[in-house]
């Protein structure tokens, strides 16, 4: 489960363009700026890749289907990995079919609530995390939003939901809908290990608050 991100790296497109395979980044609009309490349909950067291209673009956080007919609703901000294939919701992006994709979202952590408690989620090591999106242009927008699977120790304490984290090298293969017996498995272990989480302060439950002290130790 993820309801809530941060990504404040000023340096996103080199990131980007170091993932295996990459030669090119273009960022035809921008990226968002640094936010440390992203919400549903916010906008949030959407990584899509062509062969050797790595293009970035804004999009809403909340999967919009091009049978969609307006904004009524709760945002589709996550998929579960075990009906992506299926569920009408998510099932043309999974298949790229319909003006729609898989696409991958980066942050540098997010924040997940155990016993009413917020937790800040990051990496150890302080590298980006990158996840498994799926993307779609209903009502004309683009729009994304993150594939979860199942949490495993040494997270499943927090939550039973955990994004489906990608290692660099996974992250071709789900783009281009190889491997996905494996894709839709839960976060590499290698990945979880390296996950380091704290108690912050409870002022992230107000989407107004906006500020790097909200991923300082509570």
């Amino acid at each position: 489960m993820c309801g809530r991100f941060v990504l404040f790296t000023s340096e996103l497109l080199d990131h980007v363009g170091k993932l295996p395979g990459i030669k090119e980044v273009h960022a035809p609009d921008g990226v968002p700026g640094p936010r440390y309490n992203i919400a549903p349909t916010m906008m949030v950067p959407v990584i899509r890749v062509q062969e050797s291209l790595a293009q970035v673009d804004p999009g809403r956080w909340g999967l919009l289907p091009h049978w969609k007919k307006d904004l009524e609703g709760p945002p589709l901000f996550n998929a579960r990995g075990e009906t992506v294939a299926s569920k009408p919701s998510f099932r043309d992006a999974y298949k790229g079919t319909n003006g729609s994709g898989r696409c991958v979202i980066p942050m540098n952590g997010y924040y997940e609530w155990h016993e009413k408690v917020p937790h800040y989620v990051t990496r150890s090591d302080g590298e980006l995390m990158w996840v498994a999106g799926l993307w779609a242009t209903g009502l004309d927008r683009l729009s994304a939003t993150m594939v979860t699977t199942e949490a495993l120790e040494p997270m499943d304490w927090l939550h039973n939901r955990l994004p489906r984290f990608l290692t660099e090298e996974e992250i071709r293969p789900w783009l281009t809908g190889s491997m996905d017996e494996l894709l839709l498995q839960p976060t590499p272990k290698q990945l979880r290990e390296l996950f380091e989480v704290r108690p912050v302060d409870k002022a992230v439950g107000n989407v107004k608050n906006d500020y790097p002290e909200l991923i300082a130790q509570s």
